[in-house]
């Protein structure tokens, strides 16, 4: 262990065994509470009817004359007033009298059948207020300047708008119905008003996050027995020193941040964490010294704390034990041992990986090879298929020029046939012209022949 853990002091050890004794008590507590809080709840479901047809019982004079106590001076100094009053489980259904009481600085008023405590802003004096067990629906009230603890447990609240007192340090609102500490437009808790606030108490109301708080001194956080399962926005919180989140349903411990410096004691007892490798998650909080897993998944198993311990080294106590010389030392050789491995891994996988990135560069370059050869020899293959196209393009050419001149021969031929048949009709046609007209002379002389006599015809007629 390093010597910050050695050198621990006694007070932040008594500090933790008393977040950790304190937790227990509250704890045990909430359970009692959850079993008469279910018996009330099962008597108020019989008597719900009753009671809202319940006849009207206001806080009357005779009634603060009985609860009211503590006489102190006024706060101008001038005159003297009671400024204390215990009036619990009376049936009271008004207290707006209360705000005459304007001098009033500790009001309990648990145990009734209030709905509405708005008249309490009147009391511009008030320091603590306690009003656990009513039916209040709201934890609206006007801003009150000194007040610095509330107490709202087992009501019907919804959410916690409208808490703005500057002075606050402390919140408990225990078995509500609180759903959210976020809004739509923002934090419910607003930080620059609530600046002083210290600690807050949700256990078993509706929420599934932790969500919208953003508080710079917040230091303690009681969320047990809802049903959150992330831890958004737990970062927000630098200044927290204890975080209670038992019997919730977290598998994942994702949120946490190195900003925590000041976080040393986590309840998470009862949750579903069942991957031990989840604790690494918690390594980035320096002042971590005690924390609870307690009947999650991972305690059940034989090294449980053991393995705890390797993962988080800086624990001085699981659950409700502190480790032992002995556990550490073996947690510390176990933490050596596969550290050491560990590397041993980390190199031989940096080794597989630069043999693999140069395997990749040689295939990519063998690649690159064979693609240039294959390139190379398409531009062959082409060169080869152009040149032989060229080839039978030529011979093809010849072939016509052959068959052209052998056309051109034919039709030569053709003509001289042509020429010679036609001069053979023509010397026949002379020939036949020339037998016609031979033969048209031969008429004509033997026409000539017979047609002297009737040429002397005239003669002799005219010798008559």
């Amino acid at each position: 262990m390093s010597s910050e853990e050695e050198n621990l002091s006694d007070n932040e050890l008594n500090e933790d065994d008393s977040d950790a004794n304190t937790e227990n008590q509250e704890d045990e507590n909430d359970y009692m509470q959850q079993t008469e809080g279910e018996e009330e709840e099962q008597k108020e479901e019989g008597e719900e009817e009753e009671e809202e047809s319940a006849p009207e019982n206001p806080l009357n004079d005779e009634i603060i004359a009985e609860c009211i106590s503590l006489l102190c001076k006024t706060g101008d100094g001038l005159a003297h007033a009671y400024v204390k009053l215990t009036c619990k489980e009376r049936e009271l259904t008004d207290i707006s009298i209360l705000s005459r009481y304007i001098h009033l600085r500790y009001v309990d008023i648990s145990g009734n059948l209030i709905k509405d405590f708005s008249s309490l802003g009147s009391l511009q004096s008030l320091i603590s207020l306690k009003s656990e067990n009513n039916q209040l629906i709201s934890a609206e009230l006007t801003a009150l300047p000194f007040l610095q603890y509330i107490n709202l447990n087992k009501n019907k609240i919804r959410t916690l708008d409208g808490i703005n007192h500057p002075l606050l340090e402390h919140i408990s609102a225990n078995f509500n119905q609180i759903r959210s500490v976020g809004g739509a437009f923002g934090h419910v808790l607003d930080p620059s008003i609530l600046s002083r606030l210290h600690t807050l108490e949700l256990r078993e109301n509706l929420l599934d996050t932790c969500q919208g708080l953003n508080l710079p001194n917040f230091k303690n956080l009681f969320l047990a027995k809802n049903t959150i399962t992330r831890l958004d926005g737990i970062s927000q919180l630098p200044q927290l020193t204890s975080l209670h989140l038992r019997d919730n349903q977290l598998e994942l411990l994702d949120g946490f941040g190195e900003n925590m410096t000041c976080l040393q004691y986590i309840n998470l007892r009862n949750n579903k964490i069942a991957n031990k490798d989840e604790l690494k998650k918690l390594q980035c909080l320096p002042m971590l010294r005690a924390i609870v897993l307690s009947d999650n998944p991972i305690s059940e198993d034989d090294d449980y704390r053991l393995e705890v311990l390797v993962r988080l080294r800086r624990i001085i106590r699981l659950d409700k034990d502190e480790y032992a010389q002995d556990e550490k030392e073996e947690a510390e050789g176990i933490y050596e041992q596969r550290r050491r491995e560990e590397l041993e891994t980390q190199r031989l996988l940096e080794e597989q990986k630069a043999q693999e990135e140069a395997q990749r560069i040689q295939d990519e370059e063998d690649q690159r090879l064979r693609e240039e050869a294959e390139e190379a020899e398409k531009l062959a293959k082409a060169e080869a298929d152009e040149f032989k196209d060229d080839d039978e393009q030529m011979e093809m050419e010849g072939d016509e020029n052959v068959e052209d001149k052998n056309d051109k021969e034919n039709d030569e031929k053709q003509m001289d046939l042509s020429g010679v048949e036609d001069n053979e009709e023509v010397a026949q046609e002379e020939k036949l012209n020339a037998e016609i007209k031979n033969e048209n002379g031969d008429e004509e002389a033997d026409m000539s022949k017979n047609e002297e006599p009737s040429v002397d015809e005239p003669s002799m007629e005219i010798e008559e």
